[in-house]
Order: C-alpha cells, then structure tokens, then sequence
C-alpha cells in the first residue's frame, strides 16, 4: 500500500524543511529563480519530490538537516518529529525500522555538531517556490541552463531523475540524455553506482 505524505505536523510545528542558500551568491537571477554556475551546497530543500526515503542512510541524512536546521529546537522536540517521519505509514520512508535502532540513530544524529552544514548535493539551478512553471517546463531550463555550461555532472544528473520521477515517468538513459542536451555516453559516463540504485528506486515507485 502506498502512502501519501502528511506534512501537517511538521507544518503546524514550524519545523523548518527547506533553506535556499544562505551566502553563496547566484551567478544569475531569473524570474524562475536562481543560476549558480559553480553551483551551491546550501540549498536544503526536503521532501520537495515526490521520491520516498529509502534506506537507512537516507534516513540519518534527513534527520541530520532537521537538526541542522532548526537548532532551538529541544531533544525531546525532534525525537517526536523524527519518530513521525521514520513510520511507514506517514509517507515518508518505504521501510519499517524497529524503535532501537531508530533511538540509536537519533542519539548519533544529536551528537553532531550544528556548526557544521550537513554534507549535501551541489545545485546549480535554484527554482522559486511559486515560479508557476510545470515540471516540465522546469525540465526544458535545466537542459537549456546545463547545456550552456557544457557539463553534465553528477548533481545535474539526479536533479533531472527526480523531475522526471514528479511526472510519474520511468526514468531512462535516454530521457536523462534529451533533458540535460547531451549524449546518452555523457549520462552513462557520469552515473556513479549510487546514482543506478537511485534510478532503480526511484523507478520502483511508480
């Protein structure tokens, strides 16, 4: 059975989810947002997608920005916030974790320094979160923005796999390749291992 994400009590909390970049400077500004062209590591933006936390190291990552982001929250505050996100039935993970290692996880996630930003993907292209395009339309300027730098990395490539997983689509080679303007040798080139199991999840959920 597939469950819908409920955000309601993260909401009412006022637990922040989502942070745009906080120094990095874009190297252009559109009306639909932002263009980095060494691209940024602050933006956090969780559970933007519709793509579901599916292992355990995805699970500790999520709760590392919750704790990085929001640092008047108490101890007891974000046990109960991450005790909702880890079950099943909430909509955000795809697997049961018993409690102990759950508790486990929190302790080690508590433990971590908040000066410290939490590793993250590099983004180059930063959308407004009421720029009124369509993901397909989001998809047509990530092709036109990466294919003015004449790059494709790893970042850009797992952008483009969520977009294309927000339209219900099988991700592809092929449909990676047409969207970011390159050949499908580029895509299979920058695709690390984890990028293929992400692909292979991500397409199991359709």
């Amino acid at each position: 059975m597939s469950h819908i994400r409920n955000l309601e009590i993260l909401n009412r909390r006022r637990i922040i989810y989502r942070r745009g970049p906080v120094s990095d400077v874009p190297t252009e500004v559109f009306e639909w947002g932002n263009y980095y062209e060494e691209g940024t590591h602050e933006c956090y933006e969780l559970f933007r997608s519709k793509a579901k936390i599916t292992t355990y190291k995805s699970l500790k990552w999520h709760m590392l920005v919750l704790w990085y982001l929001n640092p008047d929250l108490d101890q007891d505050g974000f046990e109960d916030i991450v005790m909702y996100i880890a079950k099943k039935e909430n909509g955000f993970v795809t697997f049961s974790i018993s409690e102990q290692l759950l508790k486990t996880i929190i302790y080690e996630v508590s433990m971590c320094d908040l000066e410290r930003p939490p590793n993250n993907k590099k983004r180059k292209i930063i959308f407004n979160e009421f720029s009124g395009l369509t993901l397909e339309e989001k998809m047509k300027v990530v092709g036109q923005m990466v294919g003015r730098s004449k790059t494709v990395n790893e970042d850009d490539i797992y952008q483009c796999m969520l977009d294309i997983h927000d339209l219900s689509k099988k991700i592809t080679i092929s449909k990676l390749a047409l969207s970011l303007g390159c050949s499908t040798r580029t895509i299979h080139r920058n695709m690390s291992n984890e990028l293929k199991k992400e692909k292979e999840l991500l397409n199991r959920e359709l």
